[in-house]
Formats: structure tokens, sequence, C-alpha cells
């Protein structure tokens, strides 16, 4: 895939998906923003970073809140005045609480929506102008299977997703016209830390049909093909990426 020398931001790096598609990219040649908010999450990006450069690639640490417009122009301007530019947006950084509806009170539905949906936003409201000198770019969202269907899980968190669904399906005509295409990536169930791989049994089976749930890698390999010259004319669509499993 035609990626070398592009330049990229990864929000929310510091672990799971966001790392599994920074070293994906990295493995691809290129150029990787590593994006990371608190102290919390700062030896996460830190790793994500040492494990980049373990591959030959070619990154740089960039804090910033998502939620918050000055800090995220900040980080833009730091990758621009190094990098020069920047190609590939990849909006990660999300708030998942686990909460059922009552347990949710408005300052936990701010944070979430403030996060999840007003952080994507303005990520690309900031990189846009980038794109647009450029002549083309690559927004991809991470969204989820359940901004698709009910699932029993999360409400306020799953009204974030359909929002970003429908994020993505303005933002692809609206855009189009500068060369730059908005997707989403709609993963299911993604096994973020090591353990013993799953084995065939039927009740596994009967949940994921391919015998396991997702990969980090699996999301950042997706992420590839979307930022890349080959996927050009895929703008506006939701990809989901969960083995199967919404089919059952």
């Amino acid at each position: 895939m035609s990626l070398t020398g592009k330049i990229a931001v990864v929000t929310g790096a510091g672990s799971g998906i966001g790392r599994g598609t920074t070293l994906a990219l990295a493995k691809h040649g290129v150029k990787v923003a590593v994006n990371y908010n608190s102290k919390d999450s700062d030896n996460g990006a830190k790793e994500t970073l040492r494990q980049l450069e373990d591959l030959g690639g070619e990154g740089m640490l960039v804090k910033a809140d998502v939620s918050l417009r000055p800090e995220i122009e900040a980080m833009i301007q730091e990758v621009t005045e190094r990098w020069g530019s920047i190609d590939i947006l990849v909006n990660n950084a999300a708030l998942q609480l686990n909460y059922t509806l009552f347990q949710h009170n408005e300052e936990t539905y701010d944070r979430m929506m403030n996060i999840n949906v007003k952080g994507y936003w303005q990520c690309i409201q900031a990189v846009v102008p980038h794109m647009r000198r450029n002549g083309a770019g690559r927004i991809i969202n991470i969204c989820s299977v359940h901004g698709k269907r009910p699932t029993d899980f999360d409400t306020v968190y799953s009204m974030t997703k359909g929002a970003v669904k429908m994020l993505v399906r303005e933002s692809a005509i609206e855009l189009g016209q500068y060369g730059i295409t908005v997707n989403s990536i709609e993963p299911g169930a993604v096994r973020i830390r090591p353990e013993p791989e799953e084995s065939s049994g039927a009740e596994l089976i009967r949940k994921f049909p391919l015998g396991r749930t997702g990969r980090p890698h699996d999301i950042g390999s997706l992420v590839c093909f979307i930022a890349s010259d080959e996927a050009q004319f895929l703008s506006g669509a939701s990809i989901r990426m969960d083995g199967a499993s919404m089919l059952l």
C-alpha cells in the first residue's frame, strides 16, 4: 500500500486499538504522532512510541485532551511544525464507562459526549485546513458496533457512537470537494490485554464465528488500507469489523 512518508495523528494511542493502529501505520512507513491525554496514559504512550521506533518508524508524543479545542490546536501545530503537514487523522480517543441508563448523570453524559463526539468533530476541524492545502486527506473515525444496533450496553456510549456515524456521513459529503475522504470502522469485541489464545470451543464459536475476538492489529490493518491511495474512492462508509459476531 502507498503510505510511505505520510504523516498521521492517532488520538488515544497509548494502548489498545490506538497502539495497534499506530504500529500498523509505522510498518507502512507512516510518521505517527502518538496522542495521549493524562498521566495515566503517559507511560502507555511512551511504550507505543518505543515499539514504533523498534520497528524502525518515526514518531512523536503529543499530549492533548480532545475535549478541549485549545489543546487540540496546540497538538496539531506541534505536529505540523515538526513534519510540515498532516495526511491522516485517526480519531480513536474515547471514554467508555459501561454505565446503565440510570447510573449516568449529567456529568458523565457531558464527559462522554465531549470526548467521544465533540472531540472527533474538533479534531476534524483542526486538521482539515492542512489537508485542504494538500488537496487530499484521510479521516478515519473509530466507531463501534454499538452505534449500529441496540446491544443492552451503555446507553450513552452507544449514543455517542451513533452520532459519530452521522458525523462521518455528513463530513464525507462536505469535505469530498477537497479530496478528503471520511470513513469509520465499527469494531466488535477487541481483546486489548495479552491473554492465552482462545480455543475453538462451541461457546466461543456461538458468539464469534471465526473462533476469536478482534485484536488491535486487525483494526490497524484496515486503517492502513483506508488511509492508502488504493482507497481513494472510499468515503462516507462505516465498515463493521467484528468477525461476523453481529450476525448471530
